[in-house]
């Protein structure tokens, strides 16, 4: 290390020799600094006392419990003194922020929760996972409060239900445990849950909802230093003079996961995997609508399956789904397109009226709009259909004998063969087929068909193999 290099009495090199040597060994300390992202202060502060730094700036979710719990464990892993959770939220789900607040009671290291940036918030959830750390800090002009933790949608005048109560006691109780562990004020955290009272930076240190406020990184890690907190039961002195901030970011696969956690994005996940999933069908054999339309419905409902879902809606959405992919292969004159679109926006209104955070709430507009470019995708391709019923063809088994088809499978000897606009089944009575070849149709069984193929794929047939209208 640069500070522990002593010159040696023996072989002893004159002065200017030995500046040249620390001039380079700085510059490969700096290098390798940029190539794995440290510092070359970092490298020089090794000895010195460490933080991990987590950033959370968007709705609560299991993600971010996730998250938050990898952070924690790294960080006692690496022997680091304390964890900064850097907090920007409007809040989110319940069930995720006990995840977190049961990490930070459990960690054997503090927990300091700084509301940063200047203009963050920390509200609903994040009050109570600000409440639960060692240390809480707020950036001057950050804020703090509106903690219900439910929507109640009523007048001011009407009075709350039982389950109502029931709730908003619990998430009082819980604050106020909370706020007694940590020497907070505890009646203005049950107003912040029954009122929905939100205050400044400024108030938040006067009435004693955090311990002070921290202008950037550095001012939060010398305020913090010194303090003494109850870890675990036992008091302990926070270590962060100087001490080097080394940030845990969230991996890819947390940040997709997160992106998707949002209600609206699965809402919207769904309906195009529906539609994926119609086109694979209507085309078999092209896989990457199939497998694209697969993907994204399992994204979909891995997001509604985090939340406080309401099952009956997410089974009408299938229901919509299943009457829309009928649609495709059965002539209804658009009923099953129209019944779809009802179940669609019922399904999307009852998970809309959950007991999620306003945060994670399914939008009505969303609802509504996918609804109608469903409805109409849907809708035009049952015109399409009813149109080329018109086209006038001959009647009975006798009409498609003769009549030239694209094979859109292998066949060996079965496959599917499109013809007239329509998906069959046939069977090749003169060899294999390659999909992609044409193939005249011989015999008709019930509803499957005789085919033998007539020429090489792309190649267009006679005029004269074509039926010609009555």
């Amino acid at each position: 290390m640069v500070a522990e290099l002593r010159p040696q009495p023996r072989n002893a090199r004159s002065a200017p020799a030995r500046r040249g040597s620390l001039r380079w060994i700085a510059l490969v300390c700096a290098v390798l600094g940029l190539v794995v992202g440290v510092s070359p202060t970092a490298l020089a502060d090794h000895g010195g006392p460490h933080v991990t730094l987590l950033v959370i700036d968007d709705a609560i979710t299991p993600v971010t419990a996730t998250y938050v719990d990898r952070g924690i464990e790294r960080a006692i892993d690496r022997g680091h003194s304390a964890v900064v959770i850097q907090l920007d939220t409007p809040g989110g789900l319940s069930s995720a922020m006990d995840a977190i607040i049961r990490d930070i009671l459990a960690s054997p290291i503090p927990v300091i929760v700084y509301v940063a940036p200047d203009g963050a918030r920390a509200a609903s959830a994040g009050m109570y996972i600000t409440y639960a750390a060692h240390v809480a800090a707020m950036a001057p002009t950050s804020n703090i409060g509106s903690a219900t933790p439910i929507q109640l949608g009523q007048a001011e005048d009407t009075e709350l239900t039982a389950s109502e109560r029931k709730v908003i006691n619990d998430a009082v109780a819980q604050v106020r445990a909370l706020a007694e562990l940590r020497g907070r004020n505890a009646d203005w955290a049950e107003s912040a849950v029954r009122d929905a009272a939100n205050v400044t930076a400024s108030e938040a240190v006067r009435l004693g909802v955090v311990d002070f406020i921290a202008t950037n990184m550095a001012d939060l890690l010398e305020q913090s230093n010194g303090r003494e907190v109850l870890v675990q039961g036992n008091l302990q002195v926070v270590n962060t003079a100087g001490a080097v901030t080394e940030r845990t970011g969230m991996s890819f696969f947390e940040r997709v996961l997160q992106v998707v956690s949002n209600p609206n994005i699965a809402f919207i996940l769904l309906s195009l995997g529906t539609l994926a999933l119609v086109f694979e069908l209507a085309n078999p054999g092209l896989i990457l609508p199939g497998v694209a339309g697969g993907l994204a419905m399992l994204l979909g409902f891995y997001s509604l399956g985090t939340l406080d879902t309401n099952w009956a809606g997410l089974a009408l959405l299938v229901f919509a789904f299943v009457l829309w992919i009928v649609e495709v292969f059965v002539p209804s004159h658009g009923i099953l397109t129209i019944g779809g679109v009802i179940a669609f926006i019922l399904g999307g209104l009852m998970l809309s009226n959950t007991r999620n955070d306003q945060v994670l709430q399914l939008s009505r507009w969303v609802i509504f709009t996918v609804a109608l470019l469903l409805g109409l995708f849907f809708l035009t391709i049952v015109a399409a259909a009813a149109r080329s019923r018109k086209i006038p063809v001959s009647s009975g088994a006798t009409g498609l004998i003769g009549v030239i088809g694209v094979a859109r499978t292998d066949l060996d000897p079965t496959g599917m063969v499109f013809l007239q606009g329509e998906l069959w089944e046939g069977t090749s009575v003169a060899g294999p087929v390659r999909k992609g070849e044409q193939v005249r149709v011989t015999a008709l069984r019930g509803i499957r068909l005789d085919v033998e193929p007539v020429g090489e794929p792309g190649q267009a047939p006679p005029a004269s193999t074509w039926p010609q209208p009555a």
